[in-house]
C-alpha cells in the first residue's frame, strides 16, 4: 500500500493539484483568493496541457511518443537524484550574498519590473554560458535533445543544470538588491512561463502571437532557440523579455520559409535515454583523452562546443559564418535586425 501511496503522491505533485486539493478537502473556497489560492490553480496549467499537447499528437497521428517516453524518463530521474539540490543552492547564494547588495528592493510595481529585467539579465547570462563553454553546453545538451517540440521537453534537463542556473541566477539578482519575497515571486512566474513556451504544433500551430512577437519572447522564438538549423543556432536565450537578446545581438525571429530542425548537431539516438543524458559527457571525455598536452584538454572544457585543438572547428560562429555567406540576403537581415556585440562572436 505504501507503493500506491507514493505513486499516488508523484502524480498528485507532477500535476501541480496538490495544493488545490488540499484547499478543496477543507471545504474554505475563499482560500482560492489568497496569493497560495491563486498559486494552486495556476500550477496545474502546464501538466494539463501537455496531457491535452499528447493527446492531440495522437489524434493528429503525431504522438512524438519517442520524445515523450525518454523526457519522462529523464523527469523520473531526476526526481531521485537532484530533488533538493537547486533549492539548497539558492538559499546559500541569499545567505552569502544578500549583505554585499548595495541597496534592498520591495514588493512594489516599479521594484517589480527592475526585478524582472535583472532576472531576465541573469538567465541570460546563464542560458548564454550553457551554449558557448562546452563543460555547461553538457549539462544543457539534453534539453536540447529532443528533435520535436511540445511540453514534456520542459522536463528534459541534466540534474546539475538547475544547480549551476540558480547559482548564477540567484547571485546576479541578490547582488543587484533583489529581495528574496520579490525574486521567490518572478522565479515563480518566469518559470511557468518558461514550461509554456516549449508548448508543441499539436496544440499551437503558429506560435508567433501577432502583435506580441514584437514584445515578448513566444513561443515561435523559443523554437527558434532549439533549432539547428544554421540561421537560428544560439539565439533567443532570453525567457519572457527579450530585451538583452536585442542589446546583445542574439535575438532572431522565425522565419516561415525556413522549417525548424530540432535537436543538436551532434550524430545520437534521441530515443536512447543514456545517449540523451550523458552523450555529451561521452564526446567530451573522447575528445579531452585524445587531446595532446594538458593545455588542449583544458580548451575542450571550455572552449565552446566544436572546437578543436587541429584548428578544424565547427562551432556555430562558423557555422553561421558559412551560412550567411552561401545566403547573403539572410546575412543583411541578420546586420540590421540584431546589431550588438555579442552576434559578433557568436560561437557553440
Amino acid at each position: 500500500m505504501e507503493i500506491f501511496e507514493t505513486f499516488f503522491n508523484e502524480i498528485i505533485g507532477f500535476l501541480g493539484i496538490s495544493n488545490a486539493f488540499e484547499i478543496l478537502q477543507t471545504g474554505d473556497y475563499g482560500k482560492f483568493r489568497t496569493f497560495d489560492g491563486v498559486v494552486s490553480l495556476i500550477y496545474p496549467i502546464i501538466p494539463l496541457l501537455l496531457i491535452l499537447e499528447l493527446i492531440l499528437g495522437l489524434i493528429y497521428k503525431k504522438p512524438d511518443t519517442k520524445v515523450y517516453k525518454v523526457n519522462f524518463l529523464i523527469y523520473v530521474f531526476n526526481r531521485f537524484i537532484g530533488r533538493f539540490i537547486a533549492i539548497a543552492m539558492v538559499t546559500i547564494c541569499i545567505g552569502l550574498f544578500q549583505s554585499y547588495a548595495p541597496f534592498q528592493t520591495e514588493m512594489t510595481w516599479y521594484w517589480f519590473i527592475y526585478g524582472y529585467i535583472v532576472w531576465e539579465l541573469a538567465h541570460f547570462l546563464y542560458h548564454y554560458w550553457g551554449h558557448k563553454v562546452r563543460l555547461f553546453w553538457c549539462l544543457h545538451s539534453t534539453h536540447h535533445a529532443p528533435e520535436n517540440m511540445n511540453l514534456s521537453v520542459t522536463h528534459a534537463h541534466f540534474f546539475l543544470e538547475a544547480p549551476y542556473a540558480d547559482i548564477i541566477r540567484t547571485t546576479v539578482c541578490i547582488l543587484l538588491g533583489i529581495q528574496p519575497e520579490l525574486l521567490f515571486l518572478i522565479m515563480f512566474i518566469d518559470g511557468t512561463y518558461g514550461a509554456f513556451i516549449h508548448i508543441g504544433e499539436n496544440v499551437i500551430k503558429d506560435a508567433r502571437f501577432g502583435p506580441l512577437n514584437k514584445i515578448i519572447l513566444t513561443p515561435s522564438h523559443h523554437r527558434v532557440h532549439h533549432a539547428r538549423n544554421p540561421l537560428y543556432m544560439d539565439t533567443n536565450f532570453c525567457n519572457l523579455l527579450n530585451i538583452w537578446d536585442h542589446a546583445f545581438g542574439t535575438y532572431q525571429e522565425e522565419k516561415k520559409e525556413i522549417e525548424i530542425e530540432y535537436g543538436i548537431t551532434r550524430e545520437m539516438d534521441s530515443g536512447n535515454f543514456l545517449d540523451v543524458y550523458f552523450g555529451e559527457f561521452a564526446a567530451l571525455f573522447k575528445d579531452v583523452s585524445r587531446a595532446p598536452g594538458i593545455k588542449n584538454k583544458i580548451m575542450y572544457v571550455f572552449m565552446p562546443p566544436g572546437w578543436s585543438h587541429t584548428g578544424d572547428h565547427k562551432t556555430s560562429k562558423i557555422t553561421r559564418a558559412e551560412y550567411f555567406q552561401n545566403n547573403p540576403a539572410y546575412n543583411r537581415a541578420i546586420k540590421v535586425q540584431q546589431p550588438g556585440p555579442i552576434n559578433n562572436n557568436i560561437v557553440k
